[in-house]
């Protein structure tokens, strides 16, 4: 069964300049213990998505289950006892300023009637796991943005939840803040079996920690699998854009130039694993088919843990021997598909 289980769910905001769809006929199966993304550009609904998910939103139409329950059939007091199960991170922290460390993540145990004694000691508990020990007895403007985001996770775990929800939980972050943030839930999904469901329009989120992705334009769910297999294949034109525009994280190198000689040439995008980057592929297909190549991307990023690398060739418009090609990839286990320009280029010219 699946952990949450989202079914042709629309919703529809009314304002002054008239209706706002922003969510059309979303369907989402989210396995226990997963680490899924939901990505897409500003407005692309994922934020009102989450926020079905614990019913802060009610869907205008559909079916959204958690842990087997249906959520529409919840009594208010039912459905405040289920959130306790879904714990939530944000974009900018939530904490209450006039509150120090250890009585912020104290604060929702004394909501839900926990002891002061108890309420505390789990509080230690969870500041030990986020690594901020030392800081029980300080306040959020005494911490860095890194700090106030662990205490707030630390707090979202108070009444041990089943699910996290992290609405663009790194989007203040700087990269390092991030990376260290993301490795944070990482070991929490790991040690703790908590699923964890992340909002955010940065591809290198997803790419670094989420085992499954679903992307999302105009309210729609328009491209969603495995994370490795959409870095690999990108089928839709926003998981196109999105990794082409892709920011990458302290641990990616990308290197890109301008200069060419071929103009509205053949586009070809190669991907590659570390077991397949020893052989100098590109030196060797040039001496193997004689024919120039234009370099637009190449990188290096760590996809799901693996290190995967991408790069976007080009070849002259009447070259006829991209079957060739593609079976010289593919005997070094390399994937390659045609492109458009969807992908951004720099250029480097490869005789």
């Amino acid at each position: 069964m699946a952990e949450i289980e989202i079914s042709h769910v629309y919703k529809t905001f009314k304002t002054k300049e008239g209706e706002v769809h922003a969510l059309n006929d979303v369907s989402l199966s989210i396995e226990a213990g997963d680490i899924f993304g939901i990505i897409g550009m500003s407005g692309a609904g994922k934020s009102t998505l989450v926020r079905c998910m614990n019913y802060l939103e009610t869907p205008t139409e559909g079916s959204v289950r958690v842990q087997g329950q249906e959520l529409s059939e919840l009594s208010n007091k039912q459905l405040r006892k289920k959130r306790e199960n879904i714990g939530m991170i944000f974009q900018h922290f939530n904490l209450l300023m006039q509150k120090s460390v250890i009585e912020n993540i104290c604060f929702p145990l004394y909501i839900q009637g926990v002891s002061k004694k108890k309420a505390v000691k789990r509080a230690e508990e969870l500041l030990k796991i986020v690594g901020l020990s030392d800081k029980a007895k300080a306040y959020p403007s005494q911490l860095s943005g890194g700090q106030k985001q662990r205490v707030a996770i630390a707090r979202a775990l108070a009444s041990n939840p089943k699910i996290l929800l992290c609405d663009e939980a790194t989007s203040a972050l700087d990269p390092q803040t991030t990376s260290s943030i993301l490795e944070l839930l990482r070991k929490i999904n790991q040690d703790f079996g908590i699923t964890i469901v992340i909002i955010t329009h940065q591809m290198s989120v997803v790419r670094e920690i989420c085992k499954n992705v679903a992307i999302m334009k105009e309210g729609q769910i328009v491209e969603k699998g495995d994370t490795i297999e959409i870095f690999n294949h990108p089928k839709s034109d926003v998981a196109k854009e999105l990794l082409s525009s892709d920011v990458d994280s302290p641990t990616d190198k990308e290197t890109i130039h301008t200069a060419s000689n071929i103009q509205n040439g053949i586009r070809v995008r190669i991907v590659y694993s570390e077991n397949s980057a020893f052989e100098p592929v590109i030196s060797n297909m040039i001496l193997t088919f004689k024919e120039p190549v234009n370099i637009l991307k190449a990188s290096t990023k760590n996809v799901g843990g693996v290190a995967k690398g991408e790069m976007i060739l080009e070849f002259k418009k009447d070259f006829a021997g991209l079957s060739e090609v593609q079976k010289y990839f593919r005997e070094r286990n390399i994937d390659m598909e045609v492109v458009d320009d969807k992908w951004k280029e720099g250029v480097i010219n490869v005789e």
